[in-house]
C-alpha cells in the first residue's frame, strides 16, 4: 500500500491500549535516547525494554533509567534472538495494540508515533510497517522495507503466533509478513520522516557487520522456507482476489450488453 500522512489526527495513547515494546542487544550507544525518547513522546502508554542477554553496558543503562522513569525492564540471562525477545515483551504487554521499536535507531519524534498509531486507531489497518527516511538505502526504492523494527499491530492478532515466532530470530518480520498476507489482513506502509537508522556497517567492524548479514539472511531464507504454506496461502488468496475482481467487471459489462442489448431490441419492436 501506498505512504499516507496519518498525523492529522492523534490518538488519544494510554497504557491500557498501548504497549511500546523495545528489544535490545548490546546497544549500549542507542538505548537511552530511544527509551527517553519513547517516554518523552508517550509518557501514557506502556513501555516495555526486553535486555536480550547484553553484554556491554546496556544493562546498566536501562537499570538506571528504569529507576528514573516508569518502565517494564525485563532482563533476559542469554541472547535468545530478536524474535524470542520480542515474544517476551508482547507476553508481558497489557496494551491492546503493540508498537515495536528498534534499539538501535535515533532521532525519534512524536509524528513517527502518530503515524504508526493511527491507521490501527481509525480501523484502516491491521498492521503498520514504518520506514525510516534516513537508511543507506532511499526509503522509495528500498526493496527491504517490510523488513523494519518499527511496526505496530493488536495484540489480539499477534498473541496466538507467540510460539511460531519465537525461534524465527532475525527471520520474525518475514514471518510476520507472510501471515498477515496470507489470510488477507490489511498491511499499510508509513514514512517516518528524519528517523536515522544504522547499518551495520556503522555500528561494528566490516568483517562482523557482513558475518551478521549472511546470519540473517540464512534466518530470512529458512524462515521462507519453512513456512512455504503461508506463501502457497498468500498467492491463493491474491489470485481468488485477482478472480474475484475480474468476475466483478466481467459481470459489470455483460449488464451493460444486456442494456444495450434491450434497448436495440425496444427500438427495432417499435
Amino acid at each position: 500500500m501506498e505512504n499516507k500522512d496519518v498525523t492529522s489526527e492523534k490518538p488519544k495513547i494510554t497504557a491500557m491500549n498501548v504497549s511500546i515494546v523495545i528489544c535490545a542487544y548490546n546497544e549500549e550507544k542507542t538505548i537511552a535516547e530511544v527509551v527517553e525518547s519513547c517516554y518523552k513522546h508517550c509518557p501514557n502508554a506502556e513501555i516495555i525494554v526486553v535486555d536480550d542477554g547484553s553484554t556491554d553496558s546496556t544493562p546498566t543503562i536501562l537499570k538506571t533509567l528504569s529507576s528514573k522513569l516508569p518502565i517494564k525492564y525485563e532482563q533476559l540471562a542469554e541472547n535468545k534472538g530478536k524474535s524470542w525477545a520480542m515474544a517476551y515483551g508482547v507476553e508481558k504487554s497489557a496494551g491492546e495494540i503493540i508498537l515495536f521499536f528498534d534499539a538501535d535507531v535515533s532521532n525519534i519524534q512524536g509524528e513517527h508515533f502518530y503515524k504508526l498509531l493511527a491507521p490501527l486507531f481509525a480501523g484502516e489497518a491491521d498492521m503498520v510497517l514504518g520506514q525510516p527516511s534516513e537508511t543507506l538505502i532511499d526509503y522509495r526504492i528500498n526493496p527491504f522495507k517490510s523488513l523494519t523494527g518499527e511496526r505496530a499491530l493488536f495484540k489480539k492478532d499477534i498473541v496466538p503466533l507467540i510460539n511460531d515466532i519465537r525461534d524465527v530470530r532475525f527471520g520474525v518480520e518475514t514471518f510476520l509478513n507472510l501471515y498477515y498476507q496470507s489470510v488477507g489482513k490489511k498491511i499499510e506502509y508509513v514514512l517516518l520522516n528524519e528517523l536515522i537508522h544504522p547499518t551495520k556497517y556503522e555500528k561494528t567492524s566490516t568483517i562482523n557487520a557482513t558475518k551478521e548479514f549472511v546470519n540473517e539472511g540464512q534466518e530470512i531464507f529458512l524462515t521462507l522456507l519453512w513456512n512455504y504454506k503461508l506463501i502457497v496461502k498468500r498467492v491463493e488468496l491474491l489470485i481468488t482476489n485477482t478472480n474475484s475482481k475480474a468476475v466483478k467487471e466481467i459481470n459489470e459489462v455483460q449488464i451493460a450488453i444486456n442494456k444495450n442489448l434491450t434497448s436495440i431490441k425496444n427500438k427495432i419492436t417499435l
